[in-house]
């Protein structure tokens, strides 16, 4: 009878905290393009610009993609959810505040961020402690 390998919590591309560590830096890189150059990116995948109200949508889809990144980090899922919420807060109020946007829910899902934001921040605050 053979035995199944599991994947192993060690160090290495071929282990699980690897792989997530890989899987973290294509995501990142990828997540800081889309906030950087979301038409470029739209283009290259896609084959077409994002732009306007793409390219605002696209940006939320880099902060994401960071978040997912800092959650994959071995270690950092709380983290990786109070980074996404607070970005896509502040994003989301700049659209507002600066005419881009101005959706009937625009600013109820910036509160709720807020909130959650805080949430999370003060469970990161108490579990960061000695």
């Amino acid at each position: 009878m053979q035995s199944e390998r599991q994947p192993t919590h060690e160090t290495g591309v071929g282990t699980v905290k690897g792989l997530l560590a890989l899987a973290a830096v294509g995501e990142a890189a990828t997540g800081v393009a889309l906030l950087i150059a979301p038409a470029l990116v739209g283009r290259l995948l896609l084959g077409a610009e994002l732009t306007g109200d793409g390219a605002a949508v696209a940006r939320v889809a880099g902060i994401a993609l960071i978040a997912l990144a800092i959650a994959c980090w071995p270690g950092t899922p709380l983290l990786g959810m109070l980074v996404y919420s607070a970005a896509v807060a502040v994003w989301l109020a700049y659209l507002g505040l600066s005419g881009a946007a101005s959706g009937l829910l625009l600013w109820p899902a910036i509160v709720l961020h807020l909130v959650l934001s805080a949430l999370l921040a003060r469970q990161y605050l108490i579990k960061a402690r000695p």
